[in-house]
């Protein structure tokens, strides 16, 4: 949700509350962004500006061979963390996978995110079995890949989306880029907190440009 609608909602609750008079007419609600056809030029150019690296794939069933080469590219190790709905892909033997939560000794998690948000650069992780929140924050190194599709306009059409499924999850985790601290010299440290690198593989629909 935007500045805007936060502060119209405040002011909502204020001139509705029982004893106060609000002090000027409660103006419009505002209306979320939309992007239309830039909806995912939005969203690549958030997640760069928030320090994520990005690249395409044209179907899910790639994933595997470009995650092993975006880690050989880092000289990084193949054992992974990787979330249950992607297990079942065709991942090379040289990989040593599991689907269980993240351990403290981690380095590497790939994720599928629930969505994404092309108003601030976004990433939805929706927690449960099949997304254990642990391979979010604790592996130094996160791979997440979204469909295009579930690419939204405003985080108002994610909270819709969740709650079209029925039962809410206990948290939306919402990812915007690499941990990052200021707290030393007010210099920017990149996995102070969490991962100090988030690599997102769009997977777009076959009839979406490169």
């Amino acid at each position: 949700m935007n500045r805007e609608l936060v502060l119209h909602e405040i002011r909502r609750a204020i001139t509705s509350a029982p004893g106060l008079r609000a002090r000027s007419a409660l103006p419009p609600r505002p209306t979320p962004p939309t992007y239309g056809e830039q909806r995912i030029e939005r969203f690549t150019d958030r997640l760069v500006a928030h320090a994520c690296t990005w690249e395409a794939i044209a179907e899910l069933d790639e994933l595997p061979q470009r995650v092993v080469a975006w880690l050989e590219q880092r000289q990084l190790d193949h054992r992974l963390a990787v979330a249950p709905p992607l297990m079942a892909l065709n991942w090379p033997e040289k990989v040593d996978r599991h689907s269980r939560p993240a351990a403290i000794d981690e380095s590497v998690a790939v994720s599928l995110a629930f969505a994404g948000i092309a108003e601030s650069g976004s990433l939805v992780m929706y927690s449960g079995p099949n997304s254990p929140i642990t391979h979010n924050y604790v592996p130094e190194f996160h791979l997440v890949a979204i469909r295009a599709d579930d690419v939204c306009d405003n985080q108002e059409a994610v909270w819709a989306n969740a709650r079209a499924l029925g039962d809410m999850p206990r948290a939306l985790n919402l990812i915007a880029g690499p941990s990052r601290t200021g707290d030393v010299e007010q210099t920017i440290q990149l996995g102070a907190h969490g991962p100090r690198q988030v690599h997102v593989l769009l997977v777009r629909a076959k009839d979406m440009k490169s």
